[in-house]
């Protein structure tokens, strides 16, 4: 009889619940990959209660031994989840109290799986203890423990992948490709330029994921379901125990704050749509139109069809992925915005968010860093896709340098490449005397404005595509992510 039991909630009902309702109300599906962060906030929440009178050592003893007896069935496997296991809390307190007996409930003392508030009653065996009505504060809190350190492994991914970036950035540093607007051929610039513009994006995303841990790593366990805790626990010591930096600041708050959840649903959408653009171009550069770039087999499939084909689905699962993202964080916050004050049964849905979240941006990194890793540059093919047009703007600076104002410089480069249009040549091919007829500041220098490498040497200011600039981009890269 000791693992029997009624709900947490139960004391209030006499009438049966709908087995159907509690299929529908459960969470345990979803949040038993709390179980190791339940068991640590409960052992830390036992060391709290001792300190204020309510758990003798030889009782905090037997609770931190059967938790951890509890936790060694969740590792091995043989932990077995029962049908009135409502959540992961619960499934720990059932097979705690199957484990040490009627001590167990002494561990409830002014929280519940929740940190409960209300005063009820509830049958352990047959030991009637007190106990506080339910807020997600335990919940919430192992939640926090996850997401600490799921967002450390996240930041580590993103770290591997811009790694890839710069390493492919500083080896293929002297590859001149074309850069686009509109999908329509601007100016050269580098392939390092390229790969560099989507790190910076992702070094973004790196801070952010940071920024979010601060606010993570604070401590709601204590706060009961609106009006505090009555047993004077000392939180901050509690948050020293877990590793929290910080306690949460008002009881109310903090039973209804899933702001981290929201926060890193965000950084989630965010970062998948860089993810996207970065694919999308790839996709691009991949077709034979460009040819540019040619995935590796292990990032490719083919057609049932037609064998020619080669198609690129890791970077269009990962292109399409992000939709669904953007969904999932749209979604979350529709069911936050409606919500009155403290904790509302709507908020289980914050585990759903958070684990696929993690889930979908883990494998979407290592893919795109298995697929960056081992792609193929065609440089011969990005050198020929360069054309003289592209070096209008830098004809329009060239005027500039001679004391030509920009807008008439602007206007004259349009002329120069109209004529040649209508000459039905590159711009090189005009002679000087044409060029002088147009303006008498073109020189024989202007023969510089047709190197390729000499168009991309010029742009030295910081973020320009300069060798120098490049590689001033690529070491402050290399700093933020701890690559020597």
């Amino acid at each position: 009889m000791a693992g029997e039991r009624a709900c947490l909630w139960g004391g209030r009902f006499t009438g049966k619940t709908d087995p159907l309702m509690v299929t529908f109300n459960a969470s345990i599906g979803l949040d038993k990959r709390l179980f190791s962060e339940d068991i640590q906030c409960s052992k830390a929440y036992a060391k709290a209660i001792a300190r204020v009178g309510i758990l003798t050592e030889d009782e905090l003893q037997k609770i931190t031994d059967g938790l951890d007896k509890v936790h060694e069935e969740w590792q091995s496997g043989d932990f077995k989840i029962q049908e009135n296991d409502e959540d992961v809390h619960t499934a720990n307190e059932r097979q705690l109290t199957v484990k040490i007996g009627a001590v167990a409930g002494k561990l409830h003392t002014g929280r519940s799986r929740n940190d409960q508030a209300r005063l009820i009653k509830c049958t352990l065996v047959s030991l009637t203890c007190i106990v506080f009505d339910r807020v997600l504060c335990q919940v919430s809190t192992d939640m926090r423990l996850w997401l600490r350190t799921a967002s450390g492994q996240l930041e580590d991914l993103v770290k591997k992948l811009i790694a890839v970036f710069v390493q492919r950035a500083q080896t293929e540093i002297d590859i001149l490709m074309p850069g686009y607007t509109h999908l329509q051929r601007a100016q050269v610039i580098r392939w390092s330029h390229w790969l560099l513009s989507h790190a910076a994006a992702l070094a973004r995303d790196l801070q952010r994921l940071q920024d979010i841990r601060k606010r993570v790593n604070v401590l709601p366990l204590g706060s009961g379901a609106v009006a505090g805790h009555p047993f004077r626990i000392d939180r901050e010591l509690l948050a020293k125990d877990l590793g929290f930096e910080d306690i949460s600041l008002n009881s109310m708050d903090s039973t209804g704050d899933r702001d981290m959840i929201a926060e890193f649903t965000f950084w989630g959408t965010l970062t998948m749509m860089h993810l996207s653009k970065w694919a999308e171009d790839l996709i691009i550069y991949s077709t034979k139109e460009f040819g540019f770039i040619s995935l590796s087999d292990a990032y490719s499939t083919g057609s049932s069809l037609m064998p020619q084909k080669k198609n690129p689905d890791s970077l269009e699962l990962i292109r399409g992925k992000a939709g669904t993202m953007f969904g999932k964080c749209a979604g979350f916050l529709v069911t936050l915005k409606g919500l009155p004050s403290t904790y509302n049964k709507d908020l289980q849905e914050d585990k759903q968010g958070m684990f696929d979240t993690y889930d979908m941006l883990s494998a979407v990194l290592q893919i795109a860093t298995g697929v960056l890793s081992t792609l193929q540059v065609n440089d011969s093919i990005t050198h020929a896709a360069l054309s003289q047009d592209m070096l209008a703007t830098d004809l329009a600076y060239y005027l500039v340098n001679k004391g030509t104002p920009f807008r008439e410089a602007h206007d004259l480069a349009g002329s120069v490449v109209k004529l040649a249009e209508t000459k039905g040549c590159p711009m090189s091919d005009l002679s000087l005397d044409k060029l002088k007829s147009l303006s008498p500041l073109f020189d024989s220098d202007v023969e510089d404005v047709w190197d390729y490498n000499h168009s991309v040497e010029q742009y030295v200011a910081d973020g320009g595509t300069s060798k120098a600039s490049v590689m001033r981009q690529i070491e402050k890269l290399k700093t933020e992510i701890g690559l020597e």
